[in-house]
């Protein structure tokens, strides 16, 4: 009976909150009648008409409006947002009133294909009346999630008797991205404009490797100028962080769709893929793509957001990766981050920065130290030198048992720093890095055992000591294998950025010369002893 309250209880936790409109009705969009969709209108002329059944009207009738493809081919529209709007000012609130014909085909944003919908626009009644004297219709259509166009001009139509002004339609203010005249450019990089630079001192005008960032003031200082530049299959982007790790930060997304390049600003709230900003905060917008190299520019106003005004310092992100449909997935690399913060509106500088985290780079060399050296010496030290050095002492213990017992100490310690680290870095558990996490886990526990079974160990005159002698032998043979195989795991993560694949060669003849050395050893002690014994 208790199994159906635990699944309900498990699945409740998993309940996240979404704002849905299952009626359509997107009230948002009613001020700009740009749909919540986070791309850009389509720049093509649209293949859609509005007709009107007649020119003229009196207050209170009906008019009826048709919205209808224009085009010969097999376009259709799956959403509309229709206003009736003074024509001497389309900025002005919307007027009168439209009545649905059919509610099941009109409702806003209808899912189902469709090539024609009509529905009825009645003026206001007489206390409105010098409102109503002109009236334009626009109308936003959305051909497909990704492709739509806002504010189509309707015709226009006036009340009987008034004087109709000029059919004339005020052009709509878009913000579609031009293409670029010229490449960027690393001139000026410290003297007129701060730049982000992978490999340092790249130029993106020559070297189709480079990862590039500028930005700089406009002459008003009102706002900042940012170009992007880098060689990436989907999207280039960078990010804007109060620290090193991604999380309520705002991203600038450049994104391949389809031979375009669409360019937007987003919010991270932690790692998770970027939501979209609503608003329309970017201008000045250019691209050009070429030889697999995404290059764009845009400006943005300097106090948008109380959270990331330009003002304020911040780290810089830059990163790269894969998209699809205009959708991207998650980096490729660790990102590039800035050394150190920096304020967007301060003086030019020519700023450096790493993919791989400082935390997680003594991670690796800790753990390195660790097992590649101390535990190998130790182990070493305890397998052949037991018996060569039988009545060698140190503080009253035998030479080589202190010293193998050191060795192991310090690789605990080691171990235990090294493996606090990227938690500390992450602050928390990483779901990205594959096996290497849960092995390094074990290995971590087994580090634990092994001293607490060496405190526990019977005498040597003990009948259970052999017992201890393969538990210990055990326990210290799978840690140094898993050792092994997670600094092989470790070497390939993204945040520790090894040379690849010299990085897996030197281990791999590390790890070779320590069999090869302790063979060589073992063959020698047993020709020794063979040797010793045939003597007698």
């Amino acid at each position: 009976m208790w199994r159906p309250y635990f699944l309900l209880a498990v699945f409740t936790g998993c309940v996240d909150l979404v704002a849905g409109f299952s009626n359509g009705k997107v009230s948002a969009a009613c001020g700009d009648m740009v749909p919540q969709h986070g791309h850009d209108p389509s720049p093509d002329p649209p293949p859609y008409s509005i007709t009107v059944d007649k020119p003229t009207f009196r207050p209170g009738e009906n008019i009826t409006v048709s919205l209808q493809v224009s085009s010969t081919d097999s376009m259709y529209f799956r959403g509309f947002l229709i206003e009736a709007r003074d024509a001497g000012n389309l900025d002005s609130p919307d007027l009168g009133v439209f009545i649905l014909t059919d509610p099941n085909e009109s409702r806003l944003l209808q899912c189902d294909s469709q090539g024609k919908i009509y529905m009825i626009w009645r003026c206001c009644f007489m206390p409105c009346l010098n409102m109503c004297v002109i009236y334009c219709c626009s109308v936003t259509v959305v051909h497909e999630y990704k492709v739509y166009w806002v504010k189509i001009a309707g015709p226009v139509v006036s009340l009987r008797g008034a004087t109709a002004a000029p059919h004339t339609v005020v052009p709509v203010q878009t913000t579609i991205p031009t293409a670029l005249s010229t490449p960027f450019s690393s001139a000026g990089c410290g003297h007129n404009k701060s730049c982000l630079r992978d490999p340092v001192g790249c130029q993106p005008e020559s070297d189709p490797h480079c990862f590039f960032l500028s930005f700089s003031n406009d002459e008003a200082g009102s706002s900042v100028m940012f170009e992007l530049s880098g060689p990436a299959q989907g999207y280039i982007s960078f990010a804007l962080s109060l620290d090193k790790w991604m999380g309520n930060d705002v991203v600038y997304l450049c994104v391949n769709n389809g031979g375009r390049v669409t360019i937007n600003a987003a919010i991270v709230s932690g790692r998770t893929p970027p939501e979209l900003a609503t608003e329309d905060a970017l201008w000045g917008q250019a691209w050009t793509l070429a030889d697999g190299i995404i290059q764009c520019r845009f400006h943005r106003n300097i106090v948008l957001h109380e959270r990331f005004n330009l003002n304020q310092s911040y780290f810089l992100f830059l990163a790269h990766g894969r998209s699809h449909q205009g959708l991207i997935h998650r980096h490729d690399r660790q990102p590039l981050i800035s050394t150190d913060q920096k304020v967007i509106t301060g003086r030019p500088e020519d700023l450096s920065g790493s993919r791989s985290p400082l935390l997680i780079k003594f991670h690796g060399a800790l753990m390195l130290a660790a097992w590649m050296w101390t535990v190998s010496t130790a182990i070493f030290i305890a397998r052949h030198f037991k018996h060569h050095w039988p009545d060698v002492t140190l503080l009253g213990q035998r030479l080589w048992f202190q010293l193998h017992r050191t060795m192991m100490v310090l690789a605990v310690v080691l171990t235990s720093v090294a493996f606090m680290l990227p938690f500390i870095y992450r602050g928390g558990w990483s779901k990205h890095a594959g096996s290497h996490p849960y092995i390094g886990c074990v290995v971590m526990a087994l580090s634990v055992i092994q001293p607490i079974m060496a405190m526990l160990r019977p005498v040597p005159e003990s009948p259970r000591r052999i017992i201890f002698n393969w538990l210990h032998f055990g326990a210290g043979t799978a840690g140094q294998i898993l050792a092994v195989a997670c600094v092989f795991l470790g070497s390939t993560q993204q945040a520790l950025l090894l040379p690849s694949p010299w990085s897996t060669a030197v281990l791999t003849a590390w790890l070779l010369w320590i069999m090869l050395a302790d063979l060589l050893i073992l063959i020698h002690s047993w020709s020794f002893r063979c040797r010793g014994s045939k003597g007698h």
